[in-house]
């Protein structure tokens, strides 16, 4: 299959990877330093279930290499989806899939708004992974997983060929029955990584923490009482499985937006739990734990921001 990985980070640079060492034909579309590293050396993978090179990897920081791709899968932060989308558009045909993995519940609308939903695939993904230096991705914990479907939940001859080009790598991934709810569940884990950020721990430390953990458990309440508001059909026992499944993570481990928020750059804080508050005041919902993560972020966020432009 020819694959273009938008965004060669922890993400893209883990799974297009595996893609690739299976023997697909993959482009990733990155730049700088770490594009640079990538085209010398190859893309250095490490990782506690086995390490690999990919030499020569096939990489470039031209947005044209969509052009020819069967599959595109979109590994960028969440605000930057938007643009890329408005770059794919004109490049894509009409049998290309688009896959994004971003974080948040928005993609598939935001993709939409450029791209036709007959191209759009739904997804998400599970990894805790990052760049460790340019040209060299450090898988860090859990089996990475990729869960996807059609967005009407429809199993079709496209998503049978997907999940075969997964399986082939190794890779770790399910063909949800309801890819909303998939999306849903983990949003609502993830939405945990603003509270990492204001509180200045890791997992093993907030969880560990009884006043910090009873934060935790709420803020997940607030997020499923908004999604049942929005229609989505998320189990009862959710925020009791999601805290289960905290307990699991390795104690140092954090998240892209923790990190983000502690190095002062811009984050995805409006896709989590930004999104979770002006959701929860369009359908009546209290939401004060997130809001509270949120308001204590944004100063930052925006200081982040003037900061790029």
């Amino acid at each position: 299959m020819r694959i273009t990985i938008v965004g060669a980070g922890g993400v893209g640079g883990y799974f297009g990877g595996r893609l690739a060492l299976a023997g697909n034909d993959v482009t990733f579309i990155a730049r700088g330093n770490h594009l640079e590293a990538i085209l010398k050396d190859g893309l250095i993978v490490k990782s506690f279930m086995g390490e690999f090179t990919i030499k020569p990897a096939k990489a470039t920081a031209n947005i044209d290499a969509v052009k020819n791709a069967d599959l595109v899968i979109i590994c960028t932060k969440a605000w930057q989806l938007k643009e890329i989308a408005q770059q794919i558009a004109p490049l894509i045909g009409i049998e290309t899939m688009i896959l994004p993995l971003q974080n948040g519940v928005l993609a598939t609308e935001e993709l939409a708004e450029f791209i036709p939903k007959e191209n759009i695939i739904g997804g998400l993904c599970r990894i805790f992974s990052k760049i460790e230096s340019p040209g060299t991705i450090n898988h860090l914990g859990i089996d990475p997983t990729i869960i996807f479907a059609e967005l009407n939940n429809d199993q079709t001859e496209r998503t049978s060929w997907l999940k075969y080009t997964f399986e082939s790598a190794g890779l770790t991934n399910i063909w949800a029955e309801d890819i909303q709810s998939e999306i849903w569940k983990k949003f609502l884990m993830i939405c945990s990584s603003g509270l990492l950020a204001v509180t200045k721990t890791n997992y093993g430390e907030l969880r560990s923490n009884p006043e910090n953990r009873a934060m935790l458990e709420k803020l997940f309440d607030e997020v499923y009482n908004v999604a049942i508001a929005a229609g989505i059909n998320l189990p009862e026992s959710i925020v009791a499985k999601t805290m289960k499944a905290i307990d699991t993570f390795p104690p140092e481990s954090t998240s892209s937006l923790t990190r983000d928020v502690w190095d002062g750059k811009p984050s995805e804080i409006e896709y989590q739990n930004g999104t979770v508050v002006r959701l929860g005041e369009k359908y009546g919902i209290p939401t004060p734990v997130n809001k509270f993560v949120y308001s204590t972020i944004l100063p930052m966020e925006l200081k982040a921001r003037s900061a790029t432009n």
